[in-house]
């Protein structure tokens, strides 16, 4: 699979049993239920983006900006499926989404990763390189403070200062399908 054969686009409704199936492909991402990823789909398709390969959705990611802190970007969950991997979709997924109006005002960049995710903090590690940005980690949830030992502790990843939206630097591809997705 190519890139030029990925398109991104914003979630719609239709999407949501399709990402469910998707991020249940990627472990190890936790599993949401189908009504949490109906919402990643309406609520948050402005701050959300899938990348589809004909008709399947082949990867997502999905954020929102943080109540009370307009300014930065919440990356909730990344999904590449299998077959995607190793393309850059993660990155272009990313600049996709904070290079739409709704984002005009983001200068930081947060996620969580538990240690044992070391793709997920290479892709943002390459992706606060790239925008030569700071990168912050601090632990937020603790496993047995906040999981009850259920789960390994969240590592949260704040990346920033970003650039300013009309300096980011997106793949042309990236900008042909947001003209395609606008228009």
């Amino acid at each position: 699979m190519s890139q030029k054969q990925t398109k991104l686009r914003r979630p719609v409704v239709g999407d949501g049993v399709a990402l469910h199936t998707l991020i249940n492909t990627c472990p190890p991402l936790d599993e949401n239920s189908i009504y949490c990823n109906l919402l990643q789909c309406t609520h948050f398709a402005a701050t959300s983006v899938v990348a589809e390969s004909g008709q399947e959705l082949v990867a997502a990611v999905s954020g929102y900006l943080i109540p009370g802190r307009q300014n930065t970007l919440f990356i909730w969950q990344v999904a590449v499926s299998e077959a995607a991997r190793g393309q850059g979709l993660g990155r272009r997924m990313l600049c996709e989404i904070l290079a739409r109006p709704g984002c005009s005002g983001v200068t930081h960049m947060e996620t969580t990763v538990t240690a044992s995710n070391e793709a997920s903090r290479a892709m943002f590690k390459g992706f606060a390189r790239r925008e030569a940005a700071a990168l912050e980690m601090t632990e937020m949830f603790e496993q047995s403070t906040h999981f009850d030992g259920r789960k390994p502790t969240e590592v949260l990843l704040r990346i920033g200062p970003l650039e300013a939206p009309a300096s980011r630097m997106l793949d042309p591809d990236s900008i042909a399908v947001r003209k395609e997705t606008t228009a």
